[in-house]
């Protein structure tokens, strides 16, 4: 259960195999909007993580990243693989930042070394000049992680598994020992086995379940400051500083689409606050900080164009709960998956597999007519005119633009609209966002919003003021509506 990349990641691995019906179980209208959505959207490349203390997720970290290479020319992800600069601006950083040169050593991270001065400002132009050196990771990329998620899910999908969204999970049904199902806000869902990637929401599933009953998860406050695609310094390679012992850092990237992003904080929660992603002032402000020390000239303040928030997962001691349970029989804890989550989904899923087989002794058979491709949806932007006049007379939506700031144009967000349909996800303002970017510019959707609303009303028959933007209506049309004693 839970559509985020890692849970979608479970699922697309588990069609796979002959004999299993798999359904997705998620409590939003659409996929991939918990800690997936508000991601920094590195891969890491795994120098960063101690196999002393975190043999799992190590392993999984290194070979997710490899991973990664293939799943998105498979499921045609954006992404690139730009290599990281790990900044130190201190002799005493940089004792530090010699141990993760051994890291990724023991970790079979390949082509990680330290570099100085100059080296580290031919490598990357943008770096702060007062860097006194670096940590090189050649093997660091970039991914679009909304765009990830759906590819997942649609693929899945495509192959066999079903998704089930606005479910809730309020209930684990266990008898006799063993797994029956899942209750939830849409009724009980029976299966033999469930798997519980529920994000920062996994502890309380656990518990419904009866296993971990000390394992809780503390919602970490991660906030971001988005950029415009023309500030004047943009980084190639991922940047960020010396890890501390709470978080990997502030990051500043260049995004698969152009945009400068900063990012995140590190905030920890009370457990009350797991869906709390407002921003704050002094969060914020320490972003803007960070972004003058990462780079050789802070963003202007004008060219920013969103701020936003994400709520990361954190277990104890930071150790990842994947664990298959005799007790009751057929449940499996993928549970306080924080980061390198991302990275290592790929491999978390093939790791539920092995479980799968070892503790619930099964024998599984690979499918043979199991389709690992997915393509994204035709877009515009980028295209050479002469592709674009190609569309256009095939399709005349496509010569007409919704979005000016990205440039999308109506047949992309019909295409969108037919995705949603077919893996079973709610119609939203949202979803065609993270789909077609349609509202993700300069603007941030001030001029296409109502455009993309009153395209879904029109291709859905809703009336205009139901339209849903995230999870709740838009709440735009005739006024007047109110006076009849309509809703709005």
């Amino acid at each position: 259960m839970g559509a985020g990349v890692v849970g979608a990641s479970i699922a697309r691995v588990l069609t796979m195999y002959e004999g299993l019906e798999v359904v997705i179980v998620e409590r939003e209208p659409d996929v991939g909007w918990g800690a997936s959505r508000a991601n920094t959207s590195v891969l890491h490349p795994g120098h960063e993580e101690d196999p002393g203390r975190h043999p799992l997720r190590a392993r999984l970290c290194v070979e997710g990243n490899r991973l990664w290479r293939r799943w998105t020319r498979e499921l045609d992800i954006p992404a690139r693989w730009p290599g990281e600069l790990m900044l130190f601006y201190s002799e005493e950083e940089a004792r530090r930042a010699e141990r993760y040169v051994e890291l990724a050593r023991v970790n079979g991270v390949p082509g990680v070394r330290l570099v100085w001065g100059g080296e580290v400002r031919r490598l990357e132009p943008s770096a702060s000049p007062e860097a006194l050196g670096a940590v090189y990771a050649p093997t660091a990329g970039l991914i679009s992680p909304f765009e990830a998620v759906i590819a997942l899910v649609e693929n899945a999908v495509e192959n066999g598994a079903r998704l089930l969204t606005e479910a809730e999970v309020r209930g684990v049904r266990v008898e006799g020992g063993e797994v029956r199902g899942v209750e939830t806000s849409r009724g009980f869902v029976e299966a033999d086995i469930v798997v519980n990637a529920a994000g920062v929401h996994a502890d309380e599933v656990s518990h419904m379940a009866g296993v971990e009953p000390g394992f809780s998860i503390r919602p970490r406050r991660g906030e971001y400051l988005l950029f415009s695609k023309d500030v004047p310094v943009k980084p190639d390679k991922v940047l960020h500083p010396v890890p501390t012992p709470l978080t990997k850092g502030v990051y500043a990237v260049t995004t698969v689409d152009g945009n400068l992003m900063i990012g995140p904080t590190a905030e920890d929660l009370p457990p009350s606050a797991k869906d709390d992603t407002s921003t704050t002032g002094s969060g914020l402000q320490r972003l803007w900080g960070e972004a003058g020390r990462l780079l050789r000239e802070p963003p202007p303040r004008s060219r920013l164009i969103r701020t936003f928030a994400g709520i990361r997962p954190e277990p104890p001691n930071g150790r990842w709960l994947i664990r298959a349970y005799s007790d009751p029989w057929g449940f499996i804890n993928v549970a306080g998956i924080r980061s390198p989550g991302l990275t290592a989904a790929p491999a978390i899923a093939l790791y539920v597999v092995k479980l799968l087989e070892k503790e619930f002794d099964l024998r599984l058979a690979r499918r043979r007519r199991w389709n690992p491709h997915r393509r994204g949806i035709t877009r515009v932007a980028g295209r050479p005119l002469r592709q674009v006049d190609e569309l256009v007379r095939a399709n005349p939506g496509y010569g007409e633009v919704v979005c000016q700031c990205e440039m999308v144009s109506k047949a992309e967000v019909l295409e969108a609209m037919e995705r949603i349909r077919r893996i079973g996800a709610r119609i939203t303002i949202d979803g065609i966002k993270l789909r077609t970017r349609a509202g993700m510019g300069w603007c941030q959707g001030s001029f296409c919003r109502w455009r993309i609303a009153l395209i879904i009303s029109q291709a859905t028959g809703a009336p205009l003021h139901e339209v849903v933007v995230k999870r709740g209506r838009y709440g735009i049309g005739d006024v007047k509506i109110l006076l009849r004693g309509g809703a709005a």
